[in-house]
C-alpha cells in the first residue's frame, strides 16, 4: 500500500505541475533556472479549478486494479478539465501516438508548454484522442448517460464517469440517475463526483450540502455512497480515496450501484490569496489565478511558489524523463492501459427483399429484430414504441424506454462508441431537445481519426407535424443540423413503407455517419418498386408511373410521403389541365441536392441536368422547412425554383387546413408551377426582346417566388 500511495501522489503532483505549466509557461517547464518574465506567457489562458481533483481522481482510477477481466475506464464530463487529460496523456505518451512532436522529453514538454491552448488540433478542452475523452464535453451534463451507455450489457469494464458538483444540477445529469433504473443490472457505473464547492462563478447546490445530505441523497437516488475529504493530498488521503475507490469497484462488480463524492476546496494547491484577495475555494480559481504574472512580480513570485510546490525535481530528470515513483506510476498505467475498450463491429446480412411493406409496423420490426439477432444492436425510445405500432418490441431485451430524450442520446452514444449498433426512434417534434448532443457528437466525430471509425448514430423520426397536433409541429432538428455542413450527416426521406425498410437496413450497417430518417407512421400511399435501387443507392430517382418521357417542362421533386403522394397527384392534374409534359422524381437522400465539395452525396452538374433537364422549373416538396432545401442547393439550379414545405400555424387547425395553408396539396403544387412556368416564359420573352435590341444576354431568371397567403392565412 505505501508503494501505491507513492506512485498515486507523484502521478498527481506530475499531471497537475504539468498542468499548471501548461496554462502559465512559454518555456523552462522543468525549473532548471531562476523563472523570469520572458518565460511566461503574456496571457495565461485555460482553466484551473477542476485540475486538481480531476487530476486527483485520473490518477488513481490509472493506478487501481480491479482484478479479473474488468478495466476500469475513465469518462471526463467536464470539457474544461481537458488540460489535466492533456497532461496525463503527454505522461503516458498517449499524447504523443497522435501529436508525435510531444514527445515524452524536455523537448516535448517544452512544445507542449509553449503551444498550449493551440494543440495541433486538439483543442484546449476535452479530445476524443486522448484517454478518458470518450465523451466530449461540449455540452455540460450529457457524460453520465453516455458512461452509463459505454457500460450497457459490457460486462469486462467498468466505466468511470468523473462529474462537476455543478453538472449535477444539469437536467441530462439529473435525469440519468432516475433513469438508470430502466437497465436494471446490466450497466457498470461508478460515478465520481467531485464537489468543490462551486460552478464557474457561483456555489453549487451539491456544494452546500453537508456530508449527511450528500449522503442522503444519493440513498433517495437509489445509490450507495462514499464522501472522500481531500485538502492537500498528503499520504492520508491518497490511502483513503485509494480504498474507497476499491471498495467501490467491488460493490458495483456485485450490482450494487455506488457513488464517490470526492470534497475538495476549488484549485486547491494554487495559490491561496493574492492582493490581499482570497482565491483557494472560490470562484476566482475556475479559470487562471494569476491572470498576468510576466509584468506583476508578486504574480510572478507565485506561481515560482505554486509550480515548486509539486516537487519537480523529484519526479523528472533533468532531460524530462520520469524518475522515482512516477516512472514506477507511469509503467503501471502504461502496461494497464486507458485506452478504451471497443467492441468489434459485426456486419449485417443481406438487406431486406425489395418487397412491399403494408405500414411502417410492418417495415421497422423485421428489420430491427434481423439486426438485433447480431447480438450488438439496442433501440432507444421515449415511451412510444407502442404509439408507433412497436408494442411488442418493448419487452424485448435489446429495447429500452425512457422519458427522457437527452439520456437516450447520451446511452445510444455510449453505445455506439463501443462499436456497437442502435437507433433512437423519437417523435420529429420533440427531437430538437437532442440537437445540442448531436452537435457534441458531431464534433466529437470530427477529431477522431479515421481508423476508429464506429457505427453511427441513427435517429427515426415519426409523427411530424402534418399528422399531429399544433404543440406537435417542429421539423427543426432536420434545418439545424444541414445548416451545420457536416458530410456525415444524411437525412433519408422513404416514401413509403418499402423504402423505409430498406434504408433503416442500410443506415443500421453503416458507420461513421449521423443518419436521420423521417417516416410517418400513419398509412400511406404504396409506390411501385421498380427504382428503389436506385433511390437507395443514388439517393434518387425519376419515377416512369407519374412522369412522362422527353424533356420535361416542369419537375416535381418529392421528398418524403406526403410530398410524394401530392407531387403524384399533382402531376396528373398538370398533364389533364395544361398539356405538360411532368417529371416527379423522388429523393431518399436529401443530402443529394447539396454541393458535392460538401456532401458526399451530391448530385454533380451533369447529373442535375440528367434528373431535372436543362431548363425546366423545379417544384420542391419536402416534409420540413423551406429554408433546408434552400441550404442545400445555394445558387446551383440556375431556374425557377420554388420550396414547398413546412409552415409553422398560427394555431391548431386540421390536416387538411395545414397543407392548405403551406401548399402541399394539389392546389398549391399546381400554383407553385404555374408561377414558375409564367416566370419562365417571362424571362424568355426578356431575352428575346434583349436580343432585338442588340443587346446581349438578358435578366437572370428568378430562383424563387414568394408564396401568396391562402385564405386569409399566412403563408
Amino acid at each position: 500500500m505505501n508503494d501505491l500511495v507513492r506512485r498515486a501522489d507523484a502521478l498527481w503532483r506530475a499531471v497537475t505541475y504539468v498542468s499548471v505549466a501548461q496554462l502559465h509557461l512559454k518555456s523552462n517547464p522543468l525549473l532548471t533556472g531562476p523563472l523570469v518574465p520572458e518565460q511566461v506567457k503574456k496571457h495565461p489562458s485555460g482553466h484551473w479549478g477542476t485540475v486538481p481533483g480531476a487530476a486527483f481522481v485520473l490518477s488513481h482510477v490509472a493506478l487501481a486494479g480491479t482484478g479479473g477481466d474488468t478495466d476500469l475506464v475513465p469518462v471526463i464530463g467536464a470539457g474544461h478539465a481537458g488540460v489535466a487529460q492533456v497532461a496525463m496523456a503527454w505522461l503516458t505518451g498517449d499524447l504523443a501516438a497522435v501529436r508525435p512532436r510531444f514527445s515524452t522529453d524536455v523537448d516535448g514538454l517544452s512544445r507542449l508548454v509553449a503551444a498550449f491552448p493551440d494543440l495541433d488540433g486538439l483543442g484546449a478542452e476535452v479530445s476524443p484522442s486522448l484517454p478518458g475523452g470518450w465523451y466530449l464535453g461540449g455540452q455540460i451534463g450529457g457524460a453520465f448517460a453516455f458512461a452509463q451507455g459505454a457500460a450497457l450489457d459490457a460486462p469486462d469494464r467498468i466505466v468511470v464517469p468523473l462529474l462537476g458538483d455543478g453538472e449535477c444540477e444539469t437536467p441530462a445529469t439529473a435525469a440519468a440517475w432516475l433513469a438508470g433504473r430502466a437497465l436494471a443490472d446490466r450497466t457498470q457505473v461508478l460515478p465520481v463526483i467531485h464537489v468543490n464547492g462551486f460552478r464557474m462563478g457561483n456555489r453549487s447546490l451539491l456544494g452546500a450540502m453537508d456530508d449527511d445530505a450528500l449522503q442522503a441523497y444519493a440513498t433517495g437516488l437509489g445509490w450507495r455512497s462514499n464522501v472522500v475529504h481531500v485538502n492537500a493530498a498528503e499520504a492520508g488521503e491518497h490511502l483513503s480515496f485509494h480504498t474507497t475507490l476499491v471498495s467501490a469497484v467491488n460493490a458495483t462488480r456485485k450490482q450494487l450501484p455506488t457513488v464517490i463524492f470526492l470534497r475538495c476546496p476549488k484549485g486547491w494547491s494554487g495559490p491561496m490569496k493574492l492582493a490581499g484577495h482570497q482565491l483557494l475555494g472560490t470562484p476566482r480559481t475556475h479559470k487562471t489565478p494569476l491572470v498576468d504574472p510576466r509584468r506583476h512580480p508578486d504574480q510572478l513570485a507565485a506561481l515560482r511558489c505554486w509550480l515548486a510546490s509539486y516537487r519537480p525535481a523529484e519526479l523528472f530528470t533533468s532531460g524530462g524523463a520520469a524518475t522515482g515513483a512516477l516512472a514506477e506510476a507511469v509503467q503501471v498505467v502504461s502496461r494497464r492501459g486507458q485506452a478504451r475498450r471497443t467492441a468489434s463491429h459485426h456486419a449485417t446480412g443481406g438487406r431486406p427483399p425489395a418487397r412491399r411493406y403494408g405500414s411502417f409496423a410492418d417495415a421497422v420490426a423485421p428489420v430491427l429484430r434481423k439486426h438485433a439477432r447480431d447480438g450488438d444492436f439496442h433501440l432507444f425510445s421515449p415511451d412510444e414504441l407502442a404509439s408507433n405500432r412497436l408494442g411488442d418490441l418493448a419487452e424485448e431485451p435489446w429495447a429500452t424506454e425512457v422519458l427522457a430524450e437527452e439520456v437516450l442520446l447520451g446511452w445510444l452514444g455510449g453505445w455506439t462508441a463501443t462499436g456497437r449498433r442502435g437507433l433512437l426512434i423519437s417523435y420529429e417534434a420533440f427531437a430538437p431537445l437532442l440537437l445540442t448532443g448531436l452537435v457534441q457528437f458531431l464534433k466529437q466525430r470530427r477529431l477522431v481519426v479515421p481508423s476508429e471509425r464506429v457505427p453511427s448514430l441513427n435517429l427515426l423520426l415519426t409523427s411530424y407535424g402534418w399528422h399531429n397536433t399544433y404543440t406537435h409541429g417542429d421539423p427543426s432538428l432536420v434545418t439545424a443540423l444541414l445548416a451545420i455542413r457536416d458530410p456525415s450527416v444524411r437525412v433519408l426521406t422513404p416514401a413509403d413503407p418499402s423504402r423505409l425498410a430498406i434504408a433503416l437496413d442500410r443506415v443500421l450497417g453503416s458507420t461513421g455517419q449521423l443518419n436521420v430518417i423521417l417516416a410517418g407512421k400513419h398509412p400511406t400511399d404504396q409506390q411501385p418498386l421498380d427504382t428503389l435501387e436506385q433511390e437507395c443507392s443514388r439517393g434518387l430517382a425519376v419515377w416512369p408511373h407519374a412522369s412522362d418521357e422527353g424533356e420535361p417542362e416542369i419537375v416535381l421533386l418529392a421528398a418524403g410521403d406526403l410530398p410524394a403522394t401530392t407531387a403524384c397527384t399533382t402531376a396528373l392534374s398538370l398533364r389533364l389541365r395544361h398539356g405538360l409534359r411532368v417529371r416527379v422524381v423522388a429523393v431518399q437522400d436529401l443530402t443529394v441536392l447539396g454541393n458535392p465539395a460538401t456532401w458526399p452525396s451530391g448530385l454533380s452538374d451533369a447529373e442535375l441536368q440528367r434528373y431535372f433537364g436543362p431548363t425546366a422549373p423545379l417544384v420542391i416538396a419536402t416534409l420540413g422547412h423551406p429554408a433546408a432545401v434552400w441550404g442545400l442547393i445555394e445558387d446551383r439550379l440556375h431556374r425557377p425554383v420554388e420550396v414547398i414545405g413546412w409552415c409553422e400555424p398560427d394555431g391548431p387547425m386540421p390536416q387538411h387546413r395545414l397543407a392548405e395553408a403551406a401548399g402541399m396539396n394539389v392546389a398549391g403544387l399546381c400554383a407553385a408551377a404555374e408561377r414558375l412556368l409564367a416566370t419562365n416564359r417571362a424571362a424568355g420573352a426578356g431575352q428575346l426582346a434583349s436580343a432585338a435590341g442588340g443587346q446581349a444576354g438578358g435578366a437572370p431568371m428568378p430562383l424563387s417566388t414568394p408564396r401568396r397567403p391562402v385564405d386569409g392565412v399566412p403563408a
